[in-house]
Parts: structure tokens; sequence; C-alpha cells
């Protein structure tokens, strides 16, 4: 019998409408799980076990005041999730990943958090992020987040904690964030599936993004599952900056339960920067491509050096930006005060001058791109990194540096407030996931929800858990000791 974590978050919701499973079954399952492999993967950053069997209990009351066809009940309902520690969630620690937050507590929560609460997920707790967001790995003074497919590598960031709680079953589903890459990165390292939604697909409530760069996006180990969380996710609220017209309800869902016919994809052609293996996900995604019909051709290059001076002001002014008092400021990391410092030296001009630039850039990029229904390459260059790879606490410049030459491309889809998804279609001879990204144009979350299901049916990843399932089984005989994690 298939274990309750092995079922993907449409199996999990179904067999809780279908009564095969209750939610408070499902639920501490889940939560024995964390217990039990979170030691090793640093995931979670607050578990709340309390919260979560609260909210299970609510589950199977509303279950058992209706009908057996389950008409009126939420899409979600019972369903186990995790939270990026960068959406406050109320009543949970809320740090950002900083120890400068520490005792801060979230008194309510963000809207998308309110929206996956009313959808019935059940939230059991918030996972490891790093720290304001502002990095591609996730390494903090809480817990270092690692891919559950080799311990000794990082999870990727700034959603790690996410990505790595989706891929071993410490839940069905995540919320995490992309600023820059911070969804597709972790998904790409996980194995699982990362989409960043188009600019003003989810608001940011009660945050907010002045520069656009930054949405939430779903983390999920199937495409269904991801377009089941963006269904529920989607939606603004009065005053935000970007808005998208409403979606009919399922509408993700419908999308990717239906082929997308034939498109036209454009693969950008390799760099020097590319691992083998990233190369050769590349082109075998390519074939694969042309072989379900799509018609595939070569993309005019792009260059990183178009738009990264420009990136990093705005980069570092929004790691700025973050109000911490100045008795703490020595508790952030180093890269995050080489961040701030940078940040601080810009004027109200040179920032302007810098979003100027850079909707231009965003302008060409459109434009150059815009006859391909979808643009493929690799998520990042490199396979999963060992832990500590990117971060020189000594120079964190050339932590910077190192970790765009990792991700040169992830920010691009920020910039221009595209959609992008990153797929698990590519394994290293070791077994390491390599992600593939797509990237459409505005708006068109549908067709790559489409389009990955296509490539999901035709080249399926599932059956890689079954060695994962090993290695966290080696990895946790190893461990002696559990990092500290906040239990509720």
């Amino acid at each position: 019998m298939t274990e309750l974590h092995a079922l993907t978050l449409a199996e999990q919701a179904e067999a809780v409408r279908e009564r095969a499973v209750s939610p408070t079954e499902l639920v501490d399952h889940h939560l024995r799980r964390i217990e039990e492999l979170d030691g090793v993967l640093g995931a979670y950053r607050t578990v709340d076990a309390s919260g979560a069997r609260r909210a299970a209990r609510a589950a199977e009351a509303r279950l058992a005041v209706t009908g057996e066809d389950g008409d009126g009940l939420p899409p979600l309902l019972g369903v186990p999730l995790s939270v990026k520690d960068t959406w406050p969630v109320r009543g949970l620690p809320f740090t950002a990943g900083s120890a400068a937050f520490d005792d801060r507590v979230a008194a309510e929560d963000a809207a998308v958090v309110g929206a996956l609460r009313a959808a019935g997920g059940v939230l059991l707790g918030t996972t490891t992020a790093a720290e304001f967001g502002c990095s591609a790995y996730t390494e903090t003074v809480h817990a270092t987040a690692r891919s559950p497919y080799d311990p000794g590598r990082g999870a990727g960031g700034s959603s790690g904690g996410a990505a790595a709680s989706v891929a071993a079953g410490l839940a069905a589903g995540a919320l995490g964030s992309d600023g820059g890459g911070s969804v597709r990165i972790p998904a790409a390292a996980c194995g699982v599936v990362g989409l960043k939604p188009s600019r003003g697909r989810v608001t940011t409530a009660p945050g907010t993004d002045a520069f656009g760069l930054a949405t939430a996006g779903p983390l999920a180990r199937t495409v269904l599952d991801a377009a089941l969380l963006l269904d529920v996710m989607a939606g603004s609220v009065p005053g935000d900056g970007s808005t998208l017209p409403a979606v009919p309800a399922g509408h993700f869902r419908s999308c990717a339960e239906h082929e997308p016919g034939p498109l036209r994809i454009g693969v950008l052609p390799r760099t020097d920067g590319w691992h083998p293996e990233a190369a050769l996900a590349c082109h075998r995604t390519a074939e694969l491509l042309a072989g379900l019909g799509h018609h595939v051709e070569e993309a005019p290059p792009f260059d990183p050096g178009e738009y990264l001076p420009d990136f990093t002001v705005l980069w570092s002014v929004l790691a700025a930006a973050v109000p911490v008092p100045p008795e703490r400021e020595d508790r952030l990391l180093p890269l995050t005060r080489w961040l701030r410092a940078r940040g601080q030296e810009h004027s109200a001009v040179g920032l302007a001058a810098a979003m100027t630039s850079l909707t231009a850039v965003a302008r060409t990029v459109c434009h150059r791109y815009d006859r391909f229904d979808a643009v493929l390459s690799p998520t990042t260059d490199q396979p999963p990194l060992p832990v500590g790879t990117l971060a020189d606490p000594d120079d964190p410049e050339q932590t910077y540096a190192r970790m765009l030459a990792v991700t040169p491309r992830t920010p691009v889809a920020n910039l221009t407030g595209r959609p992008s998804i990153s797929l698990p279609l590519h394994w290293t001879p070791d077994g390491l996931p390599i992600g593939v990204m797509l990237t459409a144009r505005l708006h068109q979350e549908g067709l790559l929800l489409s389009l990955g299901a296509q490539l999901e049916r035709a080249r399926p990843w599932q059956h890689h858990a079954a060695r994962q399932a090993a290695v966290l089984q080696q990895a946790t005989r190893r461990a002696t000791t559990q990092p500290e994690r906040r239990a509720r």
C-alpha cells in the first residue's frame, strides 16, 4: 500500500473527500515524518503541531456535516502544506530567515496564506528560508536546507526549506516566493515542480514589492499539484500595484489536464557555464518536445550582462529597505550586510535610473523572444551544489558573484514579469535532479502548466522517489543530532 506522504497533493485531497483517510491521520503521518527526517534536511523553521491538529479536527467536523458527494467542500480540505518563513503566518515566529527577527511573531496571515486556509489546507509550519530571501542557497543561523537526493548538497534558495519539505514528503505542497529565481532554483535542486506566476497573479499583501520582482509561487511534486495550488493562491486585494483579471474556479487545473496543442519552442544556446548534465537536460527535453509535435528551434542568445549591474542595484536596495534595528545589524549574515551596505550607497536618482534601464532591458528581452510560445533552458547551470560551495563568509561580494554565475537566467522572468516553471525532467547518473526551465509570455501560466503536464506524462519523474527514500534512510541512520527547531 502506498504510504500517505507518497500520495500526490491531488490524491491526498481526493482521499480526504472520499473518506479514505481522515485529515487527522494525514496530518499526524506528516508530523511523524517531519520528526524523523527534518534533522537531516533542515526543511522547517517552526513546526506548528498543535495548530495543524486543530485544523485537521476542524476539517473532520466539516466532513461530518457534508454529504457523501463532497459538494461544497473546499478543494484542499485536510491537505498538509508548508509556508516559507518569508510569509507571515498568524501566531507563528516570522523571522524571514534572520536572527535579527528571532523574537518576531506574525500578527496576521499574508493574504495568500489566508487563501490556503480558506481552501481547507492544513498548515504544518513555516520552512527554512534564506535571510530576507537574498540568496540562491538556504544556509542560515537556524538551519541549512538540504536536497533529499543528497543531504550533503544544498536545497537551493531562497525557498530551500519549502522545496525540501515537498520533495521529501514532509508536506504535500508548499508556498514559496520568487524574486530572482527563489522558487525555481530550489525546485531544481530538490527534484520538484516550481512555478513563478506572472506579475500580478498573486497578491503580496500585507507586504509590497515596489519593484515588481517578487511573487508567491507554488512548489509541488507534480504539475497538476502546482496547478491546484495556483488556483487557490491566485487573486488580488485593493491597493496591489499589479493585478490581473480573476480566472474561473479550477482554471489552472483544467489547463494541466488538457493537451497544449503544437507550440513554438525556442531553445537558448549553450554557454560555457553549463555543466554537461545541464546541457544534456536541455538537449533531451528539446528532443522530447519535438517528438511531441512541437516546433523546436534555437533561440537568440541571452547575455546576463544586459541586466546584471542594474539588477544588483535593485537587489541591494531591497535588502537595505528591510527595517532592522541598528543594534541588531550585527546579527545579519555577511551577504545580507554587504548587500545592505551596497544598497545604502545608491541615491534615489541612481535607483530610478536603474529601474528605467531595467524596464528597457525587459522590453528588449520580451520582443526578442515574443515569437516563441515558450523558451527552454536549464534552470541552473549546475546540479545541486555541496553545502557551503557558494557562501564565503569572508568575501560576500564573491558569494554574490558565484550565486549569479550558477543562476544567470532565473531573474529574467522576474524582470519581465513573465511566468516561468522548473520541471525535474533530468537526473544525473548518480541520481541528482537537474531542473529544466520553460518561460512563457505574460499571463500564460496555463500554457506552461499544460505543456509541463504533457512533458510529465511523457517522461514521469515519480519513480526517483525510491532512490531518495534509500538516501534519506541512510542519512538518518548516520545522523546523531538534529538542528534546533521551535515546535508549538
